[in-house]
């Protein structure tokens, strides 16, 4: 498996929104959480280490 870099989420802005909405009733600190947390089961669901070591390469070089 190779990192997906090209757009592959059907109705992104969706996502988006839904995203946003599973946090808006929390404090920073549970956002924070939540936000762990669904890193790590996705995470698990990729299961690849190179895929993920290439995902947080990524990530670390955008911010």
């Amino acid at each position: 498996m190779t990192l997906q870099l090209q757009p592959n989420i059907p109705d992104p802005d969706g996502f988006y929104q839904e995203l946003i909405g599973m946090q808006r009733d929390l404090d920073e600190e549970q956002a924070a959480l939540f936000q762990a947390r669904l890193l790590l089961v996705l995470a698990n669901h990729v299961g690849d280490r190179a895929v993920l070591t290439a995902a947080m390469e990524v990530a670390r070089r955008a911010g």
